[in-house]
């Protein structure tokens, strides 16, 4: 019989490229510790209403045990963790793993533990580089932003970014995305192409930009309460899952993004290459990496800099 049952919150349909995962993890979890710990894992964050920040304040509250949120929003309530979606600042997947299963993923650790929140180590899913999709054009260079309504998700990073190259920000849900490009509330959206694979987004989107501006993952965020009731044992257990699952959807995800490039063409999306460097230098000249060093202060920046080393310039 269970000693600990919990609730395992995530954003995306059972059908994502994180719910079977995050399932295969929690099985593993449940067979290894006699079925002691014991949690269910809740597509599109269960329908409740407020999306992932209400998610992210039933964690810290402990009304729910476990979730799994990119930095952006997560930076709502331990700034640094923004650092994961700073624009054009890492070059590849490889770049990122090595910071968050390292050095940097044990600093945002700290950060979010003052707020009841604990990272699991290793647990960083993979979402992946995000690409722009616009409805009517594509954007391939900084001066293509100007006056477009994008949507963003909730996250100063984001917001930051657009401002930045012209645009005006526009917030909207996942869930509610594909209605506002429907009814064209929105001109563009961005995201990692699996997500804008799963949920549809090439039938309201037909310009695909590959800007892989920005990265973005998933962290494993655990009640920290909760997390510290648990038997050594029980954690060992998450942590020796966590590893073989995360990694195992890493690589299935980085697969399904490439794929994407072809795939979507297929479907009547046109596919553009994205040169990279006038982005980067066009938010260095309007002072967005400047204005995120002092946003987090010179330690923070640091310890970012040393794990993605193309913003040492800056």
């Amino acid at each position: 019989m269970a000693k600990f049952t919990g609730r395992q919150f995530h954003n995306q349909p059972v059908q994502s490229h994180i719910h079977p995962y995050l399932v295969a993890l929690w099985d593993e979890v449940r067979a290894d510790t006699g079925g002691e710990l014991d949690i269910t894992v809740f597509a599109q964050n269960d329908n409740i209403p407020g999306s992932d920040p209400q998610a992210l304040a039933m964690l810290g509250s402990g009304e729910l045990e476990f979730f799994t949120l990119m930095g952006g929003i997560l930076g709502q309530v331990a700034p640094e963790a923004e650092l994961q979606g700073v624009a054009f600042a890492f070059d590849s997947p490889t770049q990122v793993f090595a910071a968050m299963d390292g050095e940097l993923g044990a600093f945002l650790d700290q950060r979010t533990r003052m707020h009841g929140i604990h990272m699991v180590p290793g647990g960083c899913f993979e979402n992946g580089f995000r690409w722009m999709f616009g409805i009517d054009r594509p954007i391939l260079a900084p001066a293509d932003l100007q006056g477009l309504r994008m949507r963003i998700p909730s996250g100063k990073t984001f917001e930051d970014l657009f401002r930045a190259l012209g645009s005006t920000p526009v917030v909207v849900n996942i869930k509610e995305l594909y209605s506002a490009l429907a009814n064209r509330s929105v001109d563009a959206h961005e995201n990692a192409p699996v997500v804008a694979e799963v949920n549809r987004l090439d039938e309201v989107s037909f310009h695909a930009s590959l800007t892989d501006h920005q990265w973005s993952g998933f962290n494993l965020l655990a009640n920290l309460e909760f997390w510290s009731r648990l038997s050594d044992a029980m954690r060992d257990a998450v942590r020796r899952a966590t590893a073989k699952h995360v990694a195992a959807q890493r690589t299935h995800s980085d697969a399904c993004n490439r794929a994407l490039a072809s795939t979507f063409p297929a479907r009547g999306m046109a596919v553009y290459p994205v040169e990279r460097e006038p982005f980067r230098a066009a938010l260095a000249e309007a002072g967005l990496f400047r204005d995120w060093k002092a946003r987090l202060g010179a330690d923070a920046w640091r310890r970012f800099v040393a794990a993605a080393p193309g913003l040492a310039r800056y």
